[in-house]
């Protein structure tokens, strides 16, 4: 029995480390989320959420969401989407001391808002790791 035991408990963790290192497909979706990620890969809307933070966004709250000295992290405490929505649009003020202003006059951003709320969305769920994403194809 205890031999048993013992090859279940391995079993299980064999399996864990196979997941966690993309020995098996990997996807990450549920209906309340805009990202979908699949094997390390993201579908168009996250990469292209990618590509808009990194274009602007970056240079206040860091690379990747994590923050900076001069503004809070966007993937350790997520807004929810009407917040952030209202944020980027609208602009906001921390403290009376730090201001960012509105973005919805920006061709580049206020049409691109859910598509970066769905990168920082999978980086706060874990969905994707730091850096450059892979792209699914179509």
């Amino acid at each position: 029995m205890r031999a048993f035991q013992h090859f279940v408990l391995f079993a299980v963790v064999a399996y864990g480390f196979a997941i966690g290192s993309g020995g098996f497909s990997q996807e990450f979706r549920s209906a309340h989320k805009l990202y979908r990620v699949v094997n390390g890969k993201v579908d168009a809307r996250t990469y292209n959420g990618y590509r808009r933070y990194h274009a602007g966004c970056n240079h206040c709250h860091g690379p990747d969401g994590v923050g900076s000295t001069f503004a809070s992290s966007l993937v350790a405490r997520p807004l929810d989407i009407d917040t952030f929505r209202r944020a980027v649009l609208s602009g906001q003020s921390s403290s009376g001391s730090s201001v960012m202003k509105g973005f919805a006059g920006d061709p580049n951003f206020a049409p691109y808002i859910d598509d970066i709320y769905a990168y920082l969305q999978a980086r706060t769920d874990g969905a994707l790791g730091r850096g450059r994403p892979k792209r699914t194809r179509p």
